[in-house]
């Protein structure tokens, strides 16, 4: 029987383990307080406006397009500049985290071979024909700036596209190629769809040229065959290794025409080329099986994918084995699709870091108050600026070409400057990506930030439409087809320029520079000879850079000299003494202000930026003090090993100070 004194005892007992549970609530409480205080937390490095943002850009369409056009072009890229920041970059997001899906069977073991997107890389689509991102260049409203202003529109674009700007360069070459057949009436619809504004009749379209024996090699790794039908069609039989957006309307192909016995042309003159709807009206497969997606690195947000064609019915659009020739085009506008994506990718990351050095502090002040951080920022700055000038030079030429304004000599520029772009530019875009990531430090790691679906997406540039390697033969193939007409003009052309620049006192050292590496190069040529085949194949990826240093760097000299935009208070190369302006890399006065307002973007025009910081010194194939080439060249004539003769790039050669963002 419980008395009264009992009650109060068990009272008192409840009172203390109350009292208990209350010390560990307040203890725990506080340890989640500690743990919240003690938890990371770091501004978030964000962008803005990318047009308004992007000084160089809006200075060069300022200097080179006509007043009226500019008007109109940069209301447009202010408003889509807003409209990607706000509404397109969200998602690009979505897209990364919702990747494709393949179901291969229903239910009830019907086989569908559905590839599932989301539906954020689905309003890409619809976006990319409201904004015609490819009808604008075929409109040509803006005559010969027509295809420079589409350029922009998909520089801008395409960090923020989540993966769909590689649809948009197929699609662009497809529409290149058909419109260079001239657009037959069997191929008007496909034309008219692949250029519309329309988000409910635009197509993309596939390349498919890759198959399991090779993928550069086109010529003999080419098995699909084509059998002609009795009313004029072909059905195409083969296996399509890798196709890139495979959820197209439409795909381009390269195929062998079967010949009555069965018979197919090996090599290249055996290649025809052929359109195919990937889907009927239905929304069935054209005869077509997927076999599986892939499981890539990077541009996980688009579905690439094996498929078989077994009998998909085809329209042959080429004559019979001049595929490779018709397609010659669309490889051509895919590879400066390629190029866009290499300097937009840089042009991303610089300007989160540049962003994240204004908020995050580190050693009782921002980054951005550390100079060896701005150096670095800087550092990377110039690459971008010499490759965004690059890029904006070939799309010049190509407008000038698509509306019979270019003169033969740029015709042939263009030849050139286009894979010796691509080569560079893959290979800048990858340095770039890794040396941004760091400047992030682990939180440059971590997935959730966004930062390593850049670089992943970036590695890829040098391996799509043709590796370093393959488009450095195509740089020798263009000399060789041309009997050298192509390499005197971009001599002549660098020459001119040069000249032009020479007046300028800031740039004579650059330039001066400059004419050396133009008779390393020519010394070169000459020493090698067409007999020293070989030793030119060897050299070709050095050649190739040493083409595209020398072109960036004019870019910039001709930046400056033209003024494109002021530039305040800029470190002058030439009073740098003892460098003189040839290696500035440990220079103290590159600490000074002109660099943080570089590696900020306050800073508006590359130009003696770039002497300033070496990277003129660092383009071209030979380094002061160093003339002993460490690679020996037993093909070359006696008395040429030394590296005056050599194109091979700085990084091949040891230096006090080698380049920081050298490609190899």
């Amino acid at each position: 029987m419980l008395n009264v004194k009992g009650i109060k005892r068990i009272v008192g007992q409840e009172q203390q383990a109350s009292m208990k549970e209350k010390r560990v609530l307040e203890d725990w409480e506080m340890h989640l307080a500690r743990r919240e205080t003690e938890a990371l937390f770091q501004e978030q490095p964000e962008t803005g406006n990318q047009y308004l943002e992007d000084t160089l850009l809006r200075s060069y369409l300022k200097t080179h397009l006509p007043p009226k056009v500019l008007e109109e072009v940069h209301r447009d890229l202010e408003r889509f500049g807003n409209r990607l920041v706000t509404k397109i970059q969200p998602l690009s997001w979505e897209c990364e985290l919702n990747p494709p899906v393949f179901r291969q069977y229903d239910a009830w073991g019907q086989r569908v071979d559905d590839i599932h997107t989301c539906t954020a890389w689905r309003r890409m689509k619809e976006i990319s024909a409201e904004e015609g991102l490819i009808a604008e260049a075929y409109e040509k409203r803006y005559s010969n700036w027509s295809r420079l202003y589409q350029a922009v529109k998909l520089y801008l674009f395409s960090s923020s596209s989540g993966g769909f700007s590689c649809p948009l360069a197929m699609t662009d070459g497809a529409a290149k190629v058909i419109e260079s057949l001239g657009i037959p009436g069997s191929l008007k619809n496909a034309f008219d769809r692949l250029t519309s504004r329309d988000p409910k009749k635009f197509w993309t379209s596939g390349q498919w040229m890759t198959e399991r024996r090779g993928g550069s090699d086109v010529a003999n790794g080419t098995e699909t065959m084509a059998r002609k039908q009795p009313d004029g069609t072909y059905r195409l039989y083969g296996f399509k290794w890798f196709t890139s957006a495979a959820d197209s309307d439409m795909a381009l192909t390269l195929a062998r025409i079967a010949d009555a016995e069965g018979q197919c042309t090996q090599g290249s003159r055996g290649l025809s080329l052929f359109f195919l709807r990937v889907r009927d009206e239905e929304g069935k497969l054209n005869s077509i099986q997927v076999q599986r997606l892939k499981d890539k690195l990077g541009t996980r947000q688009m579905a690439t994918a094996e498929l078989w064609l077994q009998g998909a019915r085809a329209e042959l659009i080429s004559a019979e084995g001049r595929g490779v020739a018709a397609i010659s085009n669309m490889l051509n506008i895919t590879r400066i699709h390629n190029v866009i994506g290499a300097v937009a990718s840089m042009r991303r990351m610089i300007s989160l870091s540049r962003d994240y050095a204004r908020k995050r502090v580190a050693f009782g002040k921002l980054l951005k108050d550390h100079p060896l951080h701005m150096q670095t920022i800087a550092r990377m700055e110039v690459q971008v600026r010499g490759a965004f000038l690059l890029l904006m030079e070939i799309v010049r030429l190509l407008g000038l070409a698509e509306t019979n304004l270019a003169s033969q000599q740029e015709q042939l520029l263009l030849r050139l400057l286009i894979p010796v772009a691509k080569l560079y530019t893959g290979k800048q875009a990858s340095a770039v990506a890794v040396e941004a990531m760091e400047s992030f430090g682990g939180q440059g790691y971590m997935e959730d930030t966004g930062l390593p679906v850049i670089l992943r997406d970036t590695l890829v540039l040098s391996i799509w439409e043709g590796t370093t390697n393959i488009l450095s033969l195509d740089v020798l193939r263009s000399l060789a087809k041309s009997q050298g007409q192509v390499m005197a003009v971009f001599l002549s052309t660098v020459q001119k320029k040069l000249e032009l620049a020479s007046g300028t006192e800031e740039l004579s050292a650059a330039v001066q520079r400059t004419r050396e590496a133009i008779g390393n190069l020519q010394q070169f040529m000459a020493a090698v000879g067409s007999e020293q085949a070989l030793t030119m194949e060897m050299a070709a990826r050095d050649f190739s850079y040493s083409l595209a240093r020398i072109y960036t760097g004019r870019q910039r000299q001709e930046s400056q000299n033209h003024g494109w935009a002021g530039w305040e208070g800029t470190l002058n190369p030439t009073q740098c003494h003892p460098c003189h302006g040839r290696d500035t890399s440990h220079c103290p006065r590159l600490l000074q202000a002109p660099v943080s307002n570089l590696a900020l973007g306050t800073a508006r025009d590359p130009g003696t930026a770039t002497a300033a910081l070496g990277t003129l010194c660092q383009a071209l194939p030979t380094l002061p003090g160093n003339n002993s080439c460490p690679i020996s060249h037993p093909a070359l004539p006696s008395g040429t090993g030394s590296h005056s003769l050599c194109p091979v790039p700085p990084a091949l050669v040891p230096s006090p100070s080698p380049a920081l963002l050298e490609p190899l």
